[in-house]
C-alpha cells in the first residue's frame, strides 16, 4: 500500500498568509487558490479589491499545476509556442503563469494559483507561500 503527504489546515494557511503577505508587500491585489494533488479546493483568498475574475482564475491555474505536474507557465510557454491542440485538453482551463506545484519528496500534493497581476508576478506570489513551508 502507498501512502502520501497532503497538507493539513494549518499549512494551507501558512501558504496563504505567506504569499498574501508577498502581495500586500509589493502593493498587488490578488486572489490566492490552493487545491489538493487532484485538483480539489482547500483554500481561497481574494484580497479586498481583487478584481472578481481572478476568483475562478486563480483555482483553475492552481488545478492546472496541480493535475498536470507541473507550473502552469509550461502549458501556457506550449499553447504560445504553437500547440493549440493543448486547449482541448478536458479539466485544464487555467493554462496560464501562475499556478504552481507543490512537492513533497518528488511528489506532487497540492498546487498554488495567483491571479491578478502580470503573470511573473502571479508566480512569484505563489512561489513565496510555498516557500513559507519549508520555514
Amino acid at each position: 500500500m502507498q501512502q502520501k503527504a497532503v497538507l493539513s489546515l494549518e499549512l494551507v494557511n501558512q501558504i496563504l498568509d505567506a504569499a498574501q503577505q508577498e502581495a500586500e508587500a509589493n502593493g498587488w491585489l490578488v486572489t490566492i487558490a490552493i487545491t489538493d494533488d487532484g485538483g480539489h479546493p482547500l483554500a481561497l483568498r481574494r484580497m479586498d479589491g481583487c478584481a472578481p475574475m481572478a476568483a475562478y482564475v486563480a483555482p483553475e491555474k492552481a488545478r492546472s499545476a496541480a493535475l498536470g505536474r507541473r507550473e502552469s507557465q509550461a502549458f501556457e510557454d506550449m499553447i504560445n509556442g504553437g500547440r493549440t491542440a493543448f486547449l482541448s485538453v478536458p479539466m485544464l482551463q487555467g493554462l496560464m503563469t501562475g499556478g504552481v506545484p507543490i512537492l513533497h519528496d518528488g511528489q506532487v500534493i497540492a498546487a498554488v494559483g495567483v491571479s491578478g497581476v502580470q503573470p511573473e508576478q502571479d508566480a512569484q506570489i505563489a512561489k513565496a507561500g510555498i516557500a513559507a513551508m519549508a520555514g
